[in-house]
């Protein structure tokens, strides 16, 4: 156990997670810095050893009893939970406690509804605590009977048990119009997209692990980017020129973290989907982090969540600049196994950006084919859409007509046969 203090901070939460080896419980830290984020303090954390979680009261009924001594030695608002708890566990929890119970989940909804700024993303975020909250009333007729009083007083519980759900129902219903209509627009600007044949790269990656530093880094996007769990949430997406002048777009996500709540991911399943059509994903990893690897085993488990497969996969893993020289120049750096290209940068000092940019050219000439083209003087347009999708190498206005060398994608073979003079196959 860990005894923090801080006068100064109005709401105090004594942290409680459950694992099989209370000496390291690095998931409580990773709590800490959500409260944190949250604008709370911990005062202290309480590990018990228990494989599953008490049914009833989440710790067993004697370290209940222990947490509430806890609470008053420390003054503490409150108890978080290192997972999602039943209501039957809140309610025994706080009638034990005497104090507000709240688990992982509520701290990291209220956490993306106060960082959330677009309209998309604060619908997103309301359809998940109101699915959250749906999913709670179960099991509370008793506590909302209370409020009656007397012989029979069961009744009106149920009543406002039932009234709430159907309010709860209710919001739900006009929320997920609204997302299906955000979903409409966004499969039409991403059908534009595919139509001028830019190729899209998705940023994925840990919470703070480094992805608006990267996106700031490569186009200036001016994201916020600061050093705590979820600082951006509603996803950017820029243009990036490449060495050889052909244009990307680089597209934000929203960080993965342990224990993301499901309704999480099913209410930003229509923003996560750009990670679904993207060409490349682009995996940022803090490579400074005592559980790098574990971070990246939970963000190939949300892919697996999302459907997401067979993507091509570039990892970056980043701030170097915070590794200790000696480990530095070892080059004793972990290994991606599920990516195809690791590489190591950081997005703070630009240090390994080039070679990022480099990669993810690379990656994409593996599904181009390098053409000769011949275009009329009258077909600029489609000489422009090259330009933006495409790797040109020459580009000569001749008399008759306007001649093309560049690769491109696979899938432009059959939109410009008419144009295409060669095609050499030996040079993918």
């Amino acid at each position: 156990m860990m005894t923090l203090t801080d006068e100064n901070i109005k709401e105090k939460y004594i942290l409680v997670g459950i694992s099989p080896d209370t000496q390291e419980n690095r998931s409580l830290d990773e709590l800490e810095a959500l409260l944190d984020t949250a604008g709370a303090k911990a005062v202290c954390k309480v590990t018990q050893r228990l494989d599953y979680p008490d049914p009833a009261t989440y710790v067993g009924s004697g370290k209940a009893y222990e947490i509430k001594s806890l609470i008053y030695l420390h003054d503490a608002t409150g108890v978080i939970c290192d997972d999602e708890l039943t209501p039957a566990q809140i309610r025994n929890l706080t009638d034990i406690l005497e104090v507000k119970v709240i688990d992982r989940t509520i701290l990291i909804l209220d956490i993306f509804a106060s960082h959330a700024t677009t309209n998309e993303g604060k619908i997103q975020v309301e359809m998940a605590q109101q699915k959250y909250r749906l999913s709670h009333l179960h099991g509370l007729g008793k506590e909302l009977s209370r409020q009656g009083g007397g012989i029979g007083t069961r009744g009106p519980g149920e009543t406002r048990l039932e009234s709430d759900r159907r309010r709860i129902q209710k919001r739900i219903s006009i929320l997920s119009g609204s997302i299906a209509q955000m979903k409409k627009v966004r499969e039409t600007n991403r059908k534009k997209r595919q139509n001028e044949g830019i190729p899209v790269v998705a940023v994925i990656g840990y919470t703070n692990a480094g992805k608006s530093t990267l996106l700031n880094r490569l186009t200036g996007a001016g994201v916020l980017a600061e050093d705590m769990l979820f600082a951006t949430l509603d996803p950017t997406t820029r243009v990036c020129r490449l060495s050889s002048g052909q244009n990307i777009l680089l597209t934000d996500t929203v960080g993965f973290i342990n224990k993301l709540p499901h309704n999480l991911i099913d209410a930003f399943k229509s923003t996560l989907e750009e990670v679904e059509f993207a060409d490349i994903l682009l995996h940022v990893v803090d490579v400074s982090d005592p559980d790098v690897e574990a971070h990246m085993k939970t963000v190939y488990e949300t892919l697996d969540e999302l459907k997401v497969v067979n993507k091509p996969v570039i990892t970056a893993l980043n701030k170097i600049d915070k590794l200790d020289p000696e480990i530095k120049d070892s080059s004793r750096f972990i290994k991606d196994i599920k990516a195809g290209h690791t590489l190591v940068a950081s997005a703070f000092t630009g240090e390994g950006i080039k070679e990022v940019l480099d990669e993810i050219e690379k990656v994409l000439r593996e599904d181009q084919i390098h053409v000769q083209m011949s275009f009329s003087y009258s077909q600029g347009g489609d000489v422009e859409a090259l330009r933006r999708s495409s790797n040109i190498i020459i580009e000569d206005y001749r008399e008759c007509d306007i001649f093309i060398e560049a690769y491109i994608p696979r899938a432009y073979v059959g939109k410009y046969d008419k144009n295409i003079i060669t095609v050499d196959e030996n040079l993918l």
